[in-house]
């Protein structure tokens, strides 16, 4: 037996024993809910974050995400997971992931920094065996081209990445990319159930991160490298925006035609090939789909190829929350009032129903224009007692509450919660600006679809 089948063989057995050290960089939305599947299965885990609320309170055992009770915080602690920012104890993991945010810059370029600084806080700490996986959502290649130059500089050992089965396992570490796939507020598929695609760097890579992921997931599909794989995370949130910007333009011009937008998808739903249903809305939110298409498009210039499809779907969808805005001073100007000093409750600003996210979020865009044009402006959102500062907005706002509606001139719905009661709501408002269509079934000459 070579001295590389021998090494992998051992990191398979660790692995198929749960005895092997899981180390997740990045707490978050991504981070938190895979370091939990692992400490299900009893594997020992340690969470790196260099946010030391979120270290604290998870040594706590309390949850700062919605959807993830104080139980399974607890529950994780009992069996040994803990929550660290210091970044020396890498050492002691068999695998690192790294699930750090990969947003945009103000000029829409991939903003890979969370990626550098961990690979850079990662790369002295690395020893030789170890698995590194990136999870980031990210253009095809930036495993091969931006994490695995850092972690091949920055360690202390000379260690370089493998590339085939024929590199020295006591030189080498081993890299591969698998995408995440969460989808924050869905009941309908447990996490488990989720595929994982993984694409390794060299064929060891591939068969560690494989063994590793299927112990927690049903199903694990591998491809042949990290940019394949990159990519396929890619087409799926392209996928998704492209289909998103069809039915939005669709609505713009189904509202000029005097067409049910809504009627019209319930019943093309009907068809049992052939189609999948997309529904219209105030923009797109979240971590994925309003930024990953600009990831590829950024790099195809690399490739003097010019993503024209991509790009009119990312215009379509950018350019929504200002229809919202913009139909809200239509409805009100026909009610005689100007936009300028009205009074609007915007309703919902998690990106999406049921969940506690703000990312990216179409509301913060549409609550800035309507104070641009000079509306007074409040919210109210179930998961939101304030919204203060991030990257792209400063609001600096408090929940308002729902028990004197008369006192605005619209409610506009942005996010269409469950917790809302809509028939209170369109009773006792004097006009209700509807992008969601929450008021479906409800009668009312108050209400405007947007």
């Amino acid at each position: 037996m070579s001295s590389s089948t021998k090494t992998l063989s051992t990191s398979l057995s660790r692995v198929e024993a749960r005895v092997g050290k899981v180390g997740i960089v990045g707490l978050g939305y991504v981070g938190l809910p895979l370091a939990l599947l692992f400490s299900e299965e009893r594997f020992p885990v340690t969470g790196f974050d260099i946010d030391p609320a979120k270290v604290q309170a998870l040594n706590s055992r309390r949850s700062y995400i919605y959807r993830i009770p104080q139980t399974e915080i607890a529950a994780a602690r009992e069996k040994g997971f803990s929550a660290t920012s210091d970044y020396g104890r890498a050492s002691d993991m068999d695998a690192i992931i790294i699930c750090v945010p990969t947003p945009l810059n103000e000029y829409r370029e991939p903003d890979l920094s969370y990626i550098e600084k961990t690979a850079h806080a990662v790369a002295p700490h690395l020893r030789a065996g170890q698995l590194v996986v990136l999870e980031s959502t990210t253009y095809p290649g930036t495993t091969e081209e931006v994490l695995v130059p850092i972690l091949e500089a920055g360690n202390k050992a000379g260690l370089k990445a493998a590339r085939t089965d024929r590199d020295d396992p006591a030189k080498t570490f081993l890299v591969a990319f698998s995408p995440e796939r969460e989808d924050p507020g869905n009941d309908t598929v447990a996490r488990k159930d989720i595929p994982k695609v993984i694409g390794g760097l060299s064929p060891a890579a591939s068969q560690l991160a494989g063994a590793l992921y299927n112990s927690i997931f049903n199903r694990v599909v591998p491809v042949s490298s990290p940019a394949a794989a990159e990519m396929t995370k890619l087409l799926e949130n392209i996928y998704r925006c492209v289909n998103i910007a069809l039915v939005n333009e669709l609505k713009l011009l189904s509202q000029r035609m005097g067409i049910d937008i809504w009627e019209v998808i319930n019943a093309a739903s009907t068809k049992p090939f052939g189609f999948h249903p997309f529904y219209p809305g105030p923009g797109l939110g979240g971590h994925c789909i309003p930024v990953d298409p600009f990831y590829l498009s950024w790099k195809a210039k690399e490739f003097d190829f010019h993503t024209r499809f991509i790009e009119l779907a990312g215009e379509i969808n950018t350019a929504m929350p200002y229809h919202v805005v913009s139909a809200v001073g239509s409805a009100l100007n026909q009610r005689k009032k100007a936009l300028n000093g009205a009074k609007v409750l915007v309703l919902g600003v998690a990106y999406k129903r049921d969940i506690d996210d703000l990312r990216e979020s179409p509301a913060l865009t549409i609550i800035e224009e309507l104070q641009k044009q000079g509306a007074e402006v409040a919210y109210n959102d179930p998961y939101f007692p304030s919204v203060g500062r991030g990257r792209k907005y400063n609001l600096q706002m408090t929940c308002a509450p729902l028990n004197d509606l008369g006192k605005y001139d619209c409610v506009l719905i942005v996010t269409d919660h469950s917790d809302y009661d809509y028939k209170t709501i369109v009773k006792d408002a004097h006009l209700v600006v509807d992008s969601r269509n929450a008021t479906k079934g409800i009668k009312s000459d108050k209400i405007v679809h947007c």
